[in-house]
């Protein structure tokens, strides 16, 4: 294609992932945040759209585990992907461009209605806000905030998030936020299943065959502790104000157990070796930056 003047237009670019050795470079693929998601997608889920979107389509029930390892792999590619982060962005538009319906309130909904879809990244950013004062050994200074939020936005625009739909400063995004937990979230069904201890996930379906087998003759007695601890994680490592919009519980017992338990990861994990500390996508991404750079 051509314009009238016969020259032919540069084609557009693709975002680029947020630059290595930024803070998203250093925190995405770190164990630690396996720990901060569930809040985070606890959160989505608390937007009638995005909980009825997820409640009518997704198979969060009957494949918890190839659910998460997918999703996990896709914000992997955000960070880590180069090139392949911008195809995933696509993807994953393309993905839900079926996922529409009515949700509780007899409401329609679209997955891709850009408030709804800018929902689910906005709240990636106050939980990794909020966590690393647990699980980082310093909280962010306000200069690493404002840099980690410009890194989230770009990750935005990777998804196909428009600036105009997204709050473009740290300023502005707390303002959108707060008015967020204010008129829009609410303790949907979903979020309901999301934080309940007693909830009940098959065994993984991940692994060598021997390993399947003795987690599946093991999981009555596995599952209860594991459920309990997750759901621990998810509301414990959401932002207080989003879990007192939630209505969810919270006590100072509670409180005192995240802060020791986030002491002793916060001190273990630095100092693991790099193949344990990092996920895989992130491991090979960091280590094929470092050969670049010889």
């Amino acid at each position: 294609m051509t314009t009238a003047s016969g020259i032919r237009p540069s084609p557009r670019k693709d975002p680029a992932p947020p630059p290595p050795g930024g803070i998203l470079w250093s925190v995405a693929g770190d164990v630690r945040a396996l720990l901060m998601l569930p809040a985070a997608l606890t959160m989505q889920v608390a937007h009638p759209a995005v909980g009825a979107g997820v409640d009518e389509h997704s198979v969060f029930r009957t494949d918890p585990w190839g659910r998460g390892e997918r999703s996990l792999r896709s914000v992997m590619l955000w960070v880590y992907g180069g090139e392949a982060a911008a195809e995933e962005g696509r993807r994953l538009r393309t993905l839900h461009k079926t996922i529409m319906g009515t949700d509780a309130h007899g409401r329609k909904y679209h997955a891709l209605t850009p408030a709804h879809y800018a929902w689910v990244h906005a709240t990636g950013f106050p939980c990794y806000q909020h966590s690393l004062r647990y699980l980082n050994r310093r909280p962010l200074t306000a200069a690493q905030e404002r840099q980690l939020y410009a890194e989230w936005l770009q990750v935005g625009r990777i998804l196909g998030i428009h600036d105009r739909d997204m709050p473009q400063t740290v300023e502005e995004f707390w303002r959108y936020y707060r008015r967020m937990l204010a008129e829009e979230i609410e303790r949907t069904g979903v979020v309901e299943e999301l934080t309940d201890p007693g909830q009940r996930v098959p065994p993984p379906d991940r692994g060598p065959l021997p390993v399947r087998w003795a987690l599946r003759a093991l999981w009555p007695v596995l599952l209860p502790p594991l459920a309990a601890f997750r759901s621990f994680v998810t509301v414990g490592y959401m932002p207080p104000d989003a879990r007192e919009a939630l209505g969810l519980a919270w006590s100072a017992a509670q409180e005192r157990r995240l802060r020791r338990f986030s002491r002793v990861v916060r001190s273990v994990v630095p100092l693991l070796p790099e193949r344990l500390r990092y996920l895989p996508m992130a491991r090979r991404a960091r280590a094929q930056h470092r050969a670049a750079a010889r």
